[in-house]
């Protein structure tokens, strides 16, 4: 059984944004890291490292993600902060490892706004909130093809979404 004192655990943040853009979602990591503020707060965490990515996590390789699970790997953190489970993966590959490191015990705890994910807890949960980061992603790339394919039906020529 793992303990529900996380104020033992070495958390680290991570608060990630979609877009690499500086000027889109600009408020996006500010606005996680303040709401997980009031967390860490609740919770008298001892955060240790916070890892703030402007990546998209749509596919593997993610370069600060990684350090974020080396880190994790090597013992000096055994938590994770994030604002939802979204923000850490949205692919199949960087969720199932973070979901056999909670299971196998190396994360103690994925804590979020909504939820705290522990290593007895029912695996189902976070491998539905998995599924739903991925599917997101799906559902996206396929309604903007769409829209694009509609637009060239209607004699529309491909451009740039105009700025503003």
């Amino acid at each position: 059984m793992y303990t529900n004192d996380f104020s033992k655990l070495k958390v680290v943040l991570y608060a990630r944004k979609s877009s690499e853009s500086e000027d889109r979602q600009v408020q996006s990591i500010d606005g996680q890291k303040k709401d997980l503020e009031k967390l860490i707060f609740q919770h008298n965490l001892d955060v240790v490292k916070v890892f703030k990515e402007s990546q998209s996590a749509k596919a593997p390789g993610r370069p600060i993600f990684t350090e974020m699970i080396e880190m994790i790997n090597s013992g000096k953190a055994d938590a994770i902060l994030a604002w939802h489970p979204n923000r850490l993966f949205r692919n199949q590959k960087d969720a199932g490892e973070v979901q056999h490191m909670l299971i196998t015990g190396k994360i103690q705890a994925i804590i979020t706004h909504h939820r705290i994910y522990k290593p007895d807890d029912n695996a189902m949960l976070l491998s539905v909130e998995a599924g739903m980061s991925t599917q997101f992603i799906t559902d996206l790339r396929n309604a903007t093809n769409r829209g694009l394919r509609t637009k060239a039906e209607n004699g529309w020529m491909p451009s740039r979404s105009p700025i503003g």
